[in-house]
């Protein structure tokens, strides 16, 4: 071979070699200066609706037994004014179902009533999980298996419902009237994961159509009850498959359902507004057209559906508020933020076992900040995104930076439009940081502008009151 054709064979093997590597870093260079660079601008006039008193979701799944997880946690959580929390292992957790010395079912609330009066003290209402099979019921023994007799079954989700809905119920001593109307009964936990039974749609031993049949004969059968709602699938991601077989089995068997769930666990948080557009597309045809207008739940959502140090760092601080904004802006009932406290090993929680506040926590203490009326927000960026609101005397804004490669930082003008004219005081937080006070703030011609600095994966939350 001549020296010339070395030469060529050699640059040949060093392109197909480097050219790769070459475009690889390129293409992550201009994608990144591609990125669009947040503006924000605030314009009071562009309101939109009313900012509910309570709309957060928590949920608490079953990180220890025999324990009232949140009875040492009322008052961080009840900081956070949610409305509603979910409550996973119901009747294997609480020991609620047991077979007295004539194989007859007996029922006792007493430690699940424990744990619900710790919701009620919180401030907000139950949704319950129902499930697992209890022990004595199960066909198996185990806690995913199908009951011995279905009816026995309805019969145990009859006495829930009339538990805990019941008109004549009356809980923690206090408990009663309206705060007993509109609990959420939801059928099963991940029914489609191997870990919770591996229950299938089409027939066989184990179908969840069956389950969700039995659930909602007895729920039906429940006497002297206020209004509740009942409903599934809840799979481990929303699968057109899990709503469009289950919905079909429903209408051909007439029975209830009053809302959709699912879990939903993605680092990428634009996928949770995905989910609004795959909703709406399954359920165009004309045979689901009655269930269009049904309530979407997430009755889990968060970071990473395994346990992941990084949900309990500032990256998981911005992806909760990030995710929670595109939550707010698409018809999302209820999304519930998995889970409220870990057990005695660090898992999800945004608390850790003894109470510790993590920064999702306080990631969600500033969203507190919102009230009044929802305020439309133009200017934000490929990684900047923020909620706003006002009410009588203040203005109140929450910037999220969320970047899951750690490197983006921008220092983002914030313009408030059509403001009251005067002197206003502006109060600056960041996570887990003392605020910054400014008094004497002057607004002139309705216009405020401020540049905020926002480092990579930083919530921050500014306050204006006119003082």
């Amino acid at each position: 071979m001549s020296l010339r054709k070395i030469i060529l064979f050699f640059i040949i093997v060093l392109l197909t070699i480097t050219l790769p590597v070459i475009f690889f870093f390129s293409f992550q260079y201009f994608s990144k200066a591609s990125a669009v660079k947040a503006d924000i601008v605030i314009d009071l006039k562009r309101t939109t609706k009313p900012v509910p008193n309570r709309w957060l979701a928590l949920a608490q799944g079953g990180e220890e037994k025999g324990v009232r997880m949140l009875e040492n946690v009322v008052p961080e959580v009840s900081a956070l004014n949610p409305q509603y929390i979910r409550l996973d292992h119901i009747y294997d957790y609480y020991d609620v179902v047991s077979r007295d010395e004539k194989g007859s079912l007996v029922f006792n609330w007493a430690q699940l009533d424990a744990t619900i009066c710790d919701i009620y003290q919180i401030g907000a209402k139950p949704f319950f999980s129902l499930g697992y099979m209890p022990p004595v019921m199960s066909s198996d023994g185990s806690l995913i298996a199908v009951p011995s007799d279905w009816q026995e079954w309805k019969n145990l989700v009859q006495k829930t419902v009339e538990r805990y809905s019941g008109k004549t119920t009356r809980l923690c001593g206090q408990i009663t009237g309206d705060w007993m109307k509109d609990i959420y009964y939801e059928v099963w936990n991940e029914p489609d994961l191997e870990t919770f039974g591996k229950w299938s749609l089409y027939e066989g031993s184990k179908d969840y159509k069956t389950l969700y049949y039995y659930s909602v004969l007895g729920a039906s059968q429940a006497q002297e009850i206020n209004n509740y709602f009942i409903g599934g699938p809840v799979p481990t991601a929303l699968y057109k498959n899990w709503i469009q077989v289950f919905l079909n089995y429903v209408s051909r068997n007439n029975l209830r359902v009053d809302f959709l769930s699912w879990h939903h666990y993605s680092k990428n948080t634009d996928d949770f507004t995905d989910d609004a557009g795959n909703l709406n597309s399954w359920l165009s045809p004309p045979e689901f057209s009655r269930y269009q207008s049904l309530p979407r739940i997430i009755s889990e959502w968060g970071y990473d559906s395994e346990p992941n140090p990084i949900a309990d760092t500032n990256v998981g601080a911005a992806h909760t508020i990030a995710a929670l904004r595109n939550f707010l802006r698409y018809n999302f009932t209820l999304g519930f933020l998995f889970d409220i406290k870990d057990g005695p090993t660090p898992r999800w929680g945004i608390l850790g076992h003894n109470g510790e506040k993590k920064p999702r926590y306080y990631a969600l203490k500033l969203l507190s900040l919102l009230e009044g009326t929802w305020i439309n927000i133009e200017g934000e960026g490929t990684f900047v995104h923020g909620l706003a609101s006002t009410s009588a005397n203040k203005t109140a804004l929450v910037l999220v930076n969320y970047d899951k490669d750690n490197k983006n930082t921008e220092l983002v003008p914030v313009t408030f439009l059509n403001l009251a004219n005067g002197s206003y005081t502006m109060t600056i937080t960041y996570l887990e940081g003392n605020p910054t006070i400014i008094k004497n703030t002057l607004v002139e011609n309705g216009q405020l502008q401020k540049s905020i600095l926002i480092p990579a994966n930083t919530v921050v939350a500014i306050e204006l009151k006119l003082e």
